[in-house]
């Protein structure tokens, strides 16, 4: 945890650089709360902070889903389910050509650090993305696209993964984003259910792996019941 001091050392140290952040696929509460530290963290360490609309297809596209964000721009956000700035699954950011047209899009706002909230399809992607960044620079040079100083001065790609799923289902964590949520949802219903059922009752929970929720679900319940 920072405190005040270090908190104040950070101040301005982003001054001059550009980032901006997205979320991907599936969507999931807790998003937001994301999408917001991270946007008010980059304005208070000096950095311009671009929000991303529609995930990865707001990258491909550019043009007005790319927007400088400001500290208000998050404001009031963090009690709502998903995310507000969108989400959408990409097929064109599966290819060279729509990689290539998001390396663009970034590039002519200088932005280099890229932030992406999703799951395990969303972080591969970003990866993905980096480790061509590039041959994707040299690629807009070839074509003319940009200049040779632009590639030169954005040669790196900074990529930070926060990992958004309701499934669980990710290394290097023990509670994804949104995965409480979706556990705490199944109790408030089974809950609601149990009050008045006078019978055996079946409750289907469909994840992407369902025996990993229902388990962690299972056992949650047992332990409010005992």
């Amino acid at each position: 945890i920072l405190n005040s001091v270090d908190l104040e050392k950070l101040k301005m140290t982003g001054a001059g650089r550009a980032m901006a952040v997205l979320t991907s696929g599936g969507d999931a509460q807790g998003m937001n709360a994301a999408v917001r530290a991270v946007t008010r963290m980059g304005i208070y360490v000096g950095a311009k902070v671009y929000l991303i609309h529609e995930g990865y297809q707001g990258l491909v596209d550019g043009g007005d889903n790319i927007k400088l964000a400001h500290w208000h721009s998050v404001t009031n956000i963090i009690q709502l389910g998903g995310t507000v700035i969108g989400s959408a699954r990409c097929k064109a950011f599966t290819t060279r050509e729509g990689r290539l047209a998001a390396a663009f899009n970034l590039v002519k706002r200088g932005i280099t650090n890229l932030c992406v909230c999703g799951g395990d399809g969303s972080l591969t992607g970003a990866n993905i993305f980096r480790s061509e960044w590039s041959g994707l620079l040299q690629e807009l040079v070839e074509k003319g696209r940009i200049a040779e100083t632009m590639a030169k001065q954005f040669s790196h790609l900074n990529i930070v993964g926060l990992v958004g799923s309701i499934d669980n289902d990710f290394c290097g964590t023990d509670m994804t984003i949104g995965a409480d949520s979706a556990l705490h949802r199944i109790m408030e219903i089974v809950d609601a259910i149990m009050t008045t059922a006078q019978r055996l009752v079946a409750a289907k929970i469909k994840f992407k792996h369902k025996h990993i929720i229902a388990i962690s679900h299972l056992f949650l319940h047992y332990i409010v019941l005992t």
